[in-house]
């Protein structure tokens, strides 16, 4: 055994996996988070090097209201509208969380130390108010280690292509299909190729593309289920690892050849694969699943708390568990398919339900900002 690799296997977990190439973030973010010392100390013990936030877990936070009184009273007094209140209070938090991590940011040279926004998921479907709204998110911010992040629709591609020209460093989220995947690389390339002809340093740009995982399989496993024969049973808990491993195999074929080297030349920085959607749904599994099979080296693995917890205490990192096995992974989702269970209707079903739920949890933390801002004497409709 190697210096190294004895170093590997006696660290902690997520230190382990931070020596295999994989970088730890966090899926959330509040203001009682940030202003207990909690992220500081998840930076400092847990070996966390970015945070991720999305419209559910802002939902989650300020629609409680708590830490959030006195930012509102005064939003209340100045009169303004709802949007305004809201992405006043989510873009302080996202600043104040690049502060605590621009340490990170800084000593691994732009790559970790994120903080990532989403754009309002109402606009989804509508490529320039996109990017309209990503430009403004950045700019509010006003940090250099914000990544502004984009869903991965058909509208989503070019706002990401014209995004990443402008200079401006993106998280693509709601990536389900390896088809889309591909797309969403092609993209980021053309956004690289429009920086450079606008005459904007390439290293500067740093992109992660969010490959959800856990969502494949309870989608799939629901109609294993039903179908119920031992071959169908067998496959469950497998494909959205087959998935998340072909996607891996994608980005090594992209990032390899063609186009790449000459962005490369030009100091440009890959798109990571980011794999979201890893906390577990079905408690038949182990907890640590999406993480614990899904070690490969450049690439970002963001957990919810509990996933995070439960790595740090149990997890099993034993090394490169994506690029041994393509193989398998095809053979996992042809059998699938061969089920009768259409992987391309169940890629799109569920980026439409992602956008969706997105949607839905923007709007209720609307409804609970409007509330409170009427609650404090202010109509903010």
């Amino acid at each position: 055994m190697t210096d190294v690799t004895e170093a590997i296997a006696t660290a902690g977990a997520l230190e382990r996996l931070a020596r295999e190439g994989v970088s730890v973030w966090l899926d959330d973010l509040s203001r009682g988070r940030i202003a207990s010392g909690n992220l500081a100390e998840l930076i400092e013990k847990k070996n966390v090097v970015g945070v991720t936030t999305n419209p559910s877990i802002f939902q989650a936070a300020i629609g409680s209201g708590a830490g959030y009184e006195e930012q509102l009273t005064d939003l209340a007094v100045r009169g303004v509208t709802v949007d305004e209140a809201v992405r006043m209070m989510t873009t302080a938090d996202v600043r104040a969380a690049s502060d605590i991590l621009h340490s990170v940011y800084t000593a691994s040279e732009g790559r970790d130390g994120r903080v990532s926004i989403e754009v309002d998921p109402r606009l989804a479907h509508a490529t320039e108010a996109t990017i309209a709204e990503a430009k403004q998110l950045a700019w509010l911010v006003d940090r250099p280690n914000v990544m502004i992040k984009i869903p991965a629709t058909k509208a989503g591609l070019p706002a990401i292509t014209e995004v990443v020209g402008l200079g401006i460093s993106v998280n693509v989220t709601l990536i389900f299909s390896l088809e889309r995947y591909r797309e969403v690389m092609d993209a980021y390339l053309a956004g690289l190729e429009k920086a450079r002809e606008r005459g904007i340093d390439l290293a500067t740009i740093h992109s992660v593309a969010s490959f959800f995982v856990s969502r494949v399989d309870s989608e799939i496993d629901k109609r294993l289920t039903a179908l119920g024969t031992d071959e169908a049973l067998a496959l469950k808990g497998r494909a959205a690892l087959a998935n998340a491993r072909l996607a891996y195999e994608a980005y090594e074929e992209v990032f390899g050849s063609g186009r790449w080297p000459a962005l490369a030349g030009a100091k440009a920085n890959k798109q990571r694969p980011l794999w979201a959607s890893t906390g577990v749904k079905d408690p038949a599994y182990k907890d640590t699943l999406y993480v614990d099979e899904l070690v490969a080296p450049g690439t970002v693995n963001t957990m919810p708390e509990a996933t995070l917890n439960a790595v740090a205490d149990h997890g099993e990192i034993t090394g490169d568990t994506v690029t041994g096995g393509y193989g398998e992974a095809r053979a996992d989702l042809d059998a699938v398919e061969k089920l009768g269970i259409s992987y391309d209707e169940i890629v799109q079903q569920l980026e439409d339900e992602g956008v969706a739920k997105f949607e839905a949890a923007w709007q209720d933390l609307l409804d609970a900002v409007a509330k409170s801002l009427e609650n404090k004497g202010v109509d903010a409709r």
